[in-house]
This record gives C-alpha cells, sequence and structure tokens, in this order.
C-alpha cells in the first residue's frame, strides 16, 4: 500500500474517527488530536495483514480516546463553574444523511446527552457511544475493545441506564426549534422582556460555561424570571463590534456571538412543548476558538 494510498484510506474515516472521539471526549481539540495519533499509527503501521481498515482505525481512536479521558480525569483538575461541551459544528450539507439516521447522530452529540456522558466511566461511554450513536454489534464493540461480549452487553445496559434517566424525554421539530431560536435572539436583542418571557417555560434553567476565563453566572440560574432579566442584561451590553451568526452546532440551531469578527458566546436552546427548557451559554474563550471564520 504506497503512503498516498494509506492516506486516502484514513481520510475516508476521518469523519468518522472525529465523531467518535468527540462524542469520547466532549472536547474538539483533544478529539482532533487523538484522530492525529490514530493517523500516526496507521502511518506507520504494516497495513498488509489489515483486512478491515475501518475497524483498525475505530479500535485505535477509540483506545486512545478511552487512555485520554482517564488522563483528564487522573489529573483531577478543578473546573470553575459549569462545565458544557465544545460546541461541535453538525452542518451535514450535501453528505447528510437520511431523516431517521440525522436524527440519533444530532441526539448523541447534543449538549444535554453529552453533559450526561461525563458521569460515566470511559469504558462505558465508549460502548454506549459505538452502540448507541453509531449501531455497532456487540460482537464488534468486543472487540474492539477486547473484552468478552456478555461484559460489553453488561456495560451498554448500564449506561443506557444511566442516560435515559437523566436525558431529556422529547422530541422537537427542527424546523421549530430554528424558529424559536430566531424569535430568542430578536427578543433579546431588542429588549423585548414581554416577547423574551413569552418563550420561557416556567421552570426554564440557563447553564453558562465559563471556565472562569469570562463573565457568565458560576451557578446555573433556574426560573423564567432570573433567566430572562440575565439575558436581557446581557443583551443591553453587548461586546464591542458584535454581530451574531446562525450555525448548526451539536445537532441543533445556535447563535453564534461575535465581538471584532471573533468568536465571544454561543447560545444554545432545548426546546419542549414550543418553550425554551434551557439556555447553554458557553464563553470559555478556549471552547469558541475552533469557530473562528464560521
Amino acid at each position: 500500500m504506497t503512503t498516498e494510498t494509506a492516506t486516502d484510506v484514513f481520510e475516508q474515516h476521518r469523519a468518522l474517527l472525529i465523531g467518535v472521539a468527540y462524542r469520547m471526549l466532549g472536547r474538539v481539540a483533544d478529539a482532533e488530536d487523538v484522530v492525529q495519533d490514530a493517523w500516526l499509527r496507521w502511518s506507520r503501521e504494516e497495513r498488509a495483514d489489515i483486512r478491515e481498515p475501518r475497524a483498525y482505525l475505530v479500535r485505535v481512536t477509540t483506545r486512545l480516546a478511552i487512555d485520554r479521558l482517564r488522563q483528564v480525569r487522573a489529573r483531577g483538575e478543578a473546573y470553575v463553574g459549569p462545565w458544557l461541551p465544545e460546541p461541535y459544528l453538525t452542518e451535514f450539507g450535501e453528505a447528510a444523511p437520511d431523516a431517521a439516521d440525522r436524527a440519533v447522530l444530532a441526539d448523541s452529540v447534543s449538549l444535554a446527552v453529552l453533559v450526561v456522558l461525563e458521569s460515566l466511566s470511559p469504558l462505558e461511554r465508549a460502548v454506549f457511544v459505538l452502540r448507541e450513536a453509531f449501531g455497532y454489534p456487540y460482537a464488534e464493540i468486543a472487540a474492539l475493545l477486547d473484552r468478552a461480549e456478555p461484559a460489553v452487553r453488561q456495560l451498554a445496559g448500564r449506561a443506557r441506564r444511566h442516560v435515559d434517566e437523566r436525558r431529556p424525554r422529547y422530541a422537537v421539530d427542527p424546523a421549530q426549534r430554528r424558529e424559536l431560536t430566531e424569535r430568542f435572539l430578536a427578543a433579546a436583542g431588542g429588549g423585548d422582556l414581554d416577547g423574551l418571557m413569552s418563550l420561557l417555560a416556567p421552570d426554564v434553567r440557563l447553564v453558562g460555561d465559563s471556565g472562569g476565563k469570562a463573565k457568565a453566572p458560576v451557578r446555573i440560574l433556574h426560573s423564567a424570571d432570573k433567566v430572562g432579566r440575565f439575558l436581557l442584561a446581557v443583551a443591553q451590553q453587548p461586546p464591542v463590534d458584535a454581530s451574531y451568526r446562525l450555525l448548526e452546532a451539536n445537532g441543533g440551531p445556535a447563535v453564534l456571538v461575535l465581538s471584532g469578527g471573533r468568536p465571544d458566546t454561543l447560545f444554545q436552546l432545548d426546546v419542549v412543548d414550543g418553550r425554551v427548557t434551557t439556555v447553554y451559554v458557553v464563553r470559555n474563550p478556549d471552547k469558541l476558538r475552533h469557530l473562528a471564520g464560521r
């Protein structure tokens, strides 16, 4: 296999590998590092005996992601305020899967689900991602992870119960969610408290992630009154030379606020029955840097 052919084979599977690594880690930069390490191993490997490159690359990427996740947790780094995953662009474009597959992929990468996945063990998370997001059979997951199939089934069952107990249970029309996001932006940006309050569920939450590197609530805000007033206060003090973009991140519409052309804040909404139930606010500059130029 020539170097050029090896590169071509790897590039065919890069999107899949990034998808696996990101769902494992919730961090775009870490996922890209893991996939780069997988490429280095692939480029040095004697590939004549590799009959299934896809399986080999997924196995290497998954194991590297497990190792990276264990390292992060072993360091026990304290995070200031609530933690959210790095926003992950999911604009499929011409390569969009069909509606059913897209719904599964979007759900598996949603902020709400990724927050729940943080509480799983690295092995549970790997099994859940491979099974639920990518539909791998138990036997294949067992081979990828060098585990017995009964053990993998136990891990999968435990992970699924944990996620099901904590994940939001709702189905939202993507068009409705986008329309509500646009109304939310217009009301907040226009200082329309009544209009904003009409969009918020009574028990709405606001989860702000700054990592201590920008202004954001260090605790989760609860209730429509507190969330609405906070959002209007923020809207009345926009960043310098502010501009706004509506994009798709983590399977749903999101508002990216830029300051002087640089990412400043990302807002995303969870919607149930036509009302906003959660407002996610990502302000940690380290988590927004990769969105520059988007």
